[in-house]
Formats: structure tokens, sequence, C-alpha cells
């Protein structure tokens, strides 16, 4: 009788050894599972969400684009052979364009990179360039062109205007990239976009 209840708690014993074993050997399974796929994950999950940032900067600078362009084919090119008061060689009307683009950045929370104090380089025709200094790995280049023209449907030439916007975008993705591999580079993008819209004077 002594003898059987021996062996009864001794096979117990050995089924829950063997069942700790097993589960402890899940167990690690599934850790080294884990381990494995984070990374990629949080790298996936990275990589989405910067590319719609990046797609949303993309859409707002769009925006800012148009609304310089629209504002600046309102204005009259009178002033457009002479040097202006405010921007450096640029007009007026032009510096009253960078100054349009320069608010919708802001309004959108956009850095604008120090646009609203840049000057104008010297023209190329009725075309002005603002280039900001270093911003984000990058520049901010603002161009617009007064003498833009196009042919329209019916072989017309139109003048109008043609705004331009390049910025630079630094992915967060080389975040991630230098935590999983140390030494990796910041990657910069220019993301570029213009507007054109017709003359009224």
């Amino acid at each position: 009788m002594w003898r059987r209840r021996r062996v009864g708690t001794r096979g117990k014993a050995g089924g829950l050894s063997r069942r700790w074993k097993e589960l402890s050997s899940r167990e690690g399974a599934q850790l080294v599972e884990l381990a494995v796929t984070l990374p990629v994950l949080i790298v996936l999950f990275v990589a989405i969400y910067d590319f719609g940032q990046a797609l949303n900067l993309k859409q707002k600078l769009t925006s800012a684009a148009r609304e310089g362009s629209r504002f600046a084919a309102s204005q009259s090119t009178l002033d457009l052979t002479n040097p202006g008061r405010f921007c450096g060689p640029a007009p007026d009307s032009v510096c009253a364009v960078r100054d349009v683009i320069d608010a919708y950045l802001l309004t959108n929370k956009i850095n604008d990179c120090g646009l609203a104090t840049q000057n104008a380089s010297s023209p190329s025709g009725w075309t002005w360039t603002f280039t900001t200094s270093s911003c984000g790995g990058g520049s901010l280049i603002l161009t617009v062109n007064r003498g833009f023209t196009f042919l329209s449907g019916n072989g017309v030439t139109v003048e109008a205007t043609r705004v331009q916007i390049t910025y630079p975008y630094k992915w967060q993705f080389s975040n991630v990239l230098q935590l999983l591999v140390p030494g990796t580079s910041y990657t910069t993008t220019n993301i570029g976009v213009d507007a054109v819209m017709q003359n009224m004077n």
C-alpha cells in the first residue's frame, strides 16, 4: 500500500516536470519569435506613418503654391521692372507673394525655415528665387515666375504666374534605422510642388 502511494506521487511529479519543460520551451520559442518580429513590425509601422506624413506635407505645400500663384496672378505686372523696398531686388508684389506663402505655411504648422526674412536672388527675366538656409537637412526654395507662358487648348499663348516650392523632408524612418544599424545617416528628400495661374492683368 505504501509503495503504491509512493509510485503514484512520483508519477504525478514526473508529469508536472514534463509539462513544465514543455511550457518553458514554448515560452522560450514565443520570446524568440517576438524578438525577431518586433523590430520588423516597428520598422513597418514607422514607414507607414512616415510616408503618410510626407504625403500630407506635399498636399499642404501644393495648397501653399496654389495660394501664392492665385494671389500673384491677381497682382499688377507694372512694378516687375522696379526693385522693391522689402526683399532685395524683387518687386513689392513678388515680396507679397513670398509673405502669403510664408503665412500659409505657418498657419498649417509647417516650419517656414525663415522664409519671411529672405531676400530674393538676382532675377532671371521675371523670375525670382528665395532660398533659405539649412532647414532639416536642406533648403526651402521658393521660385516665383511672373512671366510664365503656356499654350491653351486652342493654341493661344497664355501669360501666367508659376510658383514652385522645394521643401526638405527628413524621414523619421532614419531614426529607426539608426537604432537597428548604428552609423546610418539621416535621409532627406526634397519635396517639389508647383502651381500655375493665369495672370488677371
